[in-house]
C-alpha cells in the first residue's frame, strides 16, 4: 500500500475509533434522546399532552443550561457544602419568586414577560419541531455550549418577527453593557482584589455571597421564567401552578446533586472564580445589570449573553493588569481566545434558534423571505 494511502487509512481508523468511543461513552444519553424524540412524535397531535411534555423538556433544559449564569459561581465557591443545603436555599427562593408573580399578575409566572406582543398568545397546537427544540438545547448543553434559551425557546413561538428583533436587540445591548461594566469595575478594584483577596475569606463573605446569589437567582427567574412557561397558558390555574413549581423545584435538586453537570466547566475555568469573594463580586454586578434591564422594559432578553459579556469583560480586565509585559500579552491572547470561543458557541446557538424559528414559524419565514 502506498505510504500516503496508508496514512489516510490510519487517519480513517482513528476517526472511526474516536466516534465509536464517543458513542460508547454517551450511549445512555443517546438512547434517552431517542426515546424522547419518539415520545415527542406521539405527543404532537395532542395539544394538552404536548404542552406539558414540552414544558418538562423546556424546564430541565433551560435550568440545566442557564445554571452557569446564576448559580454556577454559587456552586463552585460552595463545593465544600452539602448539595441539598444549596438546593433547598435556591429552590425556596424560586418558589417564593414565582408565587409572587402568580398572585400579583393573575396566574402569570413570567412577570409579564410573555405579555410582549407576539408572545402574548399561548400556543393552541404544536409541531414536532417545537417539541424537540428543548431537546436540541439539552444536546447543546451536553456539548458545553452556553446557548441562549431565550432565543431557542421563545423565537419558535413568536407570532411577530418584530418581537424576535426586539429580544435580539436587547440581548446584544445587555452583552455590551455587561462587557464594558465588567472592564470598568475590575480595572478599578484590581488592587483591592490583588492585595485584599488573599488567604481564607472572612466568614462574613459567606453571608454576603448567599444574599447576593439569592438576589441574583430571584432576578434571573423574573427574566427567564418566560422561557419555560412559553409552552403553557399565559394564566395558570392553581393546579397548573403547583405542577410548574414542583417540577422545577425538584429539577433544581437534580442539578445541584450533579454539581452543575458539564456546562459548569465554563465557570470553573475562569480566573479565581472559586474564591468566594470573586464569585460574590461577579454575582453582585450581574444582579445589578439584570435589575437595570428589567426596569427598562418587559421585553425578554438573553441572560446568557449578559453573563458571557460579564465574564468576558472581567477576564479582559484581569489580563491587561498583568505587570510583566510578556505575561500580559500571553494572558490577553488566552483571554481573547476564551472570549471568542464562548461567543462562537453562543452564536451557534443563535443560528440554530433562527433556523428552527424560520422552519417552524410562518411569520418568521415570511419575514426572512422578504429580506430577499
Amino acid at each position: 500500500m502506498p505510504e500516503n494511502k496508508y496514512a489516510d487509512y490510519l487517519d480513517l481508523r482513528k476517526l472511526v475509533y474516536s466516534l465509536f468511543n464517543i458513542f460508547k461513552s454517551e450511549s445512555k444519553f443517546i438512547l434517552l434522546i431517542g426515546i424522547l424524540l419518539v415520545t415527542a412524535s406521539f405527543a404532537t397531535p395532542y395539544p394538552d399532552i404536548a404542552r406539558w411534555f414540552g414544558f418538562i423538556l423546556a424546564a430541565y433544559s433551560a435550568v440545566a443550561n442557564d445554571s452557569i449564569q446564576t448559580i454556577g459561581t454559587f456552586i463552585v465557591s460552595n463545593q465544600h457544602r452539602k448539595w441539598y443545603v444549596l438546593w433547598l436555599y435556591i429552590g425556596l427562593i424560586f418558589v417564593i419568586t414565582v408565587t409572587y408573580s402568580f398572585i400579583v399578575f393573575n396566574g402569570d409566572v413570567s412577570y409579564q414577560r410573555l405579555q410582549t406582543p407576539g408572545l402574548d398568545q399561548a400556543p393552541s397546537s404544536f409541531t414536532f419541531l417545537q417539541l424537540i427544540a428543548p431537546l436540541i438545547l439539552i444536546v447543546l448543553t451536553r456539548l458545553r455550549m452556553p446557548v441562549s434559551t431565550t432565543f431557542l425557546l421563545l423565537t419558535i413561538f413568536s407570532t411577530k418577527s418584530s418581537a424576535v428583533l426586539s429580544v435580539l436587540t436587547k440581548s446584544v445591548s445587555g452583552y455590551l453593557v455587561a462587557f464594558l461594566s465588567a472592564i470598568i469595575v475590575w480595572f478599578t478594584i484590581r488592587k483591592l482584589v490583588k492585595y485584599k483577596f488573599k488567604g481564607v475569606a472572612h466568614p462574613i463573605w459567606a453571608v454576603i455571597q448567599w444574599i447576593t446569589s439569592g438576589t441574583l437567582w430571584s432576578v434571573w427567574v423574573m427574566q427567564d421564567a418566560a422561557n419555560i412557561a412559553v409552552f403553557l397558558p399565559r394564566s395558570l390555574s392553581l393546579g397548573g401552578f403547583i405542577a410548574f413549581t414542583l417540577f422545577i423545584f425538584f429539577g433544581l435538586g437534580l442539578l445541584f446533586f450533579m454539581r452543575g453537570d458539564r456546562i459548569q466547566k465554563i465557570v470553573n475555568e475562569k480566573s479565581g472564580i472559586a474564591d468566594i469573594r470573586s464569585a460574590t463580586l461577579v454575582d453582585f454586578v450581574y444582579a445589578l445589570i439584570l435589575i437595570y434591564f428589567k426596569q427598562i422594559s418587559q421585553i425578554p432578553m438573553s441572560t446568557t449573553w449578559v453573563f458571557l459579556g460579564l465574564l468576558a469583560g472581567r477576564e479582559v480586565a484581569l489580563s491587561i493588569t498583568k505587570k510583566r509585559q510578556k505575561r500580559r500579552k500571553v494572558k490577553l491572547k488566552e483571554t481573547l481566545w476564551m472570549v471568542s470561543r464562548d461567543l462562537l458557541m453562543a452564536g451557534i446557538g443563535l443560528l440554530v434558534s433562527l433556523v428552527l424559528a424560520i422552519a417552524i414559524n410562518h411569520e418568521m419565514r415570511a419575514a426572512f423571505l422578504n429580506l430577499f
